[in-house]
């Protein structure tokens, strides 16, 4: 018989499965219990389970697990892991510390298949989309690792590999399993989901009332640069945008992040500081103007500071709120989809 992956598993269909091979039907609690609280991956790690209960679930039962592949750690702390999936796949999370707190930035699929020339995940191409097993996975590694080091995991960024929207289910059920009081009981204010600007995801978020954060990859508010840097931007341009930002304030009441990477001699010209000026007077928004890791071979260049202050400042005389994000792990592949690229066979 072929295993399956418990994390797949809901608790009425253990409950059904215990009932039905003679084992105590509020085992399920128990089982639940370890494995989204206490993030064991070891049937023998489930001590309050009898010898038989555990026999049996290891017989029928596997765990979609991660396996450290790959571990660099900057001189600032940034700790980058590129993880290898049962079947063979690599996915990246990065910890990053600040404040005597820590901030996990988290993969939602394997590869991507969006095609960002700026991103090194678009060279890896689209695998498949993790699964929920494999998203909390990587928020149990993190806190684990923030926990040696006496502090605590505070933030949860949906910004590693992959568009989180196009694994929208999933997504949206790790987001329920971390801040279930059965789960990790995190705030969903603490958690921020990047997209790439679906639109009709977009909407589809405002529908469920979700109360996490939404960041969007703008990168232009030029119709032409943007679709030269996300082609996702010529199925979805920048009107239908939005549109569906500004359904999505209407009915949540959440303000919204651009997240705007300066580029040198592509996107950090006064000009187009204007355009994103001009394109943000359509619904409440905050920018964070993200600084350019180099990726080996890329075209692109790191934006000078002069420029950026720049930049900068034109939106703030502009009333715009604006926040510089200091690039992290410098000397190590801190570009997303680096390390996984170099790990690939």
């Amino acid at each position: 018989m072929e295993k399956k992956n418990i994390r797949e598993v809901s608790p009425e269909e253990m409950a059904a499965f215990l009932s039905v091979n003679g084992e105590k039907v509020f085992r399920a609690k128990q089982i639940e219990e370890w494995i989204w609280q206490k993030g064991v991956q070891d049937f023998e790690e489930m001590t309050n389970l009898p010898k038989s209960s555990r026999e049996l679930l290891k017989a029928t039962y596997y765990f979609d697990k991660l396996l450290p592949d790959c571990i660099q750690t900057a001189s600032d702390g940034t700790t980058k892991t590129a993880w290898l999936l049962n079947d063979g796949n690599r996915i990246e999370s990065v910890l990053i510390p600040g404040n005597e707190k820590y901030t996990v930035c988290v993969s939602s699929q394997a590869g991507c298949q969006l095609g960002c020339r700026f991103c090194a995940t678009g060279t890896l191409g689209f695998k498949r989309n993790l699964t929920v097993g494999e998203i909390v996975d990587q928020v149990f590694h993190a806190r684990k690792e923030a926990e040696c080091s006496s502090s605590s995991l505070s933030n949860i960024v949906f910004m590693g590999m992959g568009e989180p929207l196009l694994n929208y289910d999933h997504v949206l059920s790790a987001i329920q399993r971390i801040t279930s009081e059965k789960g990790l009981g995190m705030s969903p204010s603490r958690i921020t989901v990047s997209t790439a600007g679906i639109p009709a995801k977009i909407r589809q978020l405002a529908d469920d009332r979700v109360r996490f954060n939404l960041a969007v990859s703008l990168h232009s508010a030029k119709e032409n640069v943007r679709s030269q840097l996300m082609p996702v931007n010529r199925a979805y341009p920048l009107a239908e945008l939005a549109a569906s930002l500004i359904y999505f304030v209407e009915k949540t009441g959440t303000r919204p992040t651009f997240e705007y990477l300066l580029l040198h001699h592509i996107n950090d010209s006064l000009e187009d500081a204007r355009a994103l000026a001009d394109y943000c007077k359509q619904f409440p928004v905050k920018i964070n103007i993200i600084e350019y890791n180099p990726v080996e071979g890329s075209e692109f260049r790191h934006s000078p500071d002069k420029q950026r202050d720049a930049f900068v400042q034109f939106l703030e005389n502009r009333n715009m709120v604006v926040h510089i994000r200091k690039s992290k792990g410098k000397d190590i592949d801190a570009a997303c989809g680096q390390l996984a690229n170099k790990r690939k066979d």
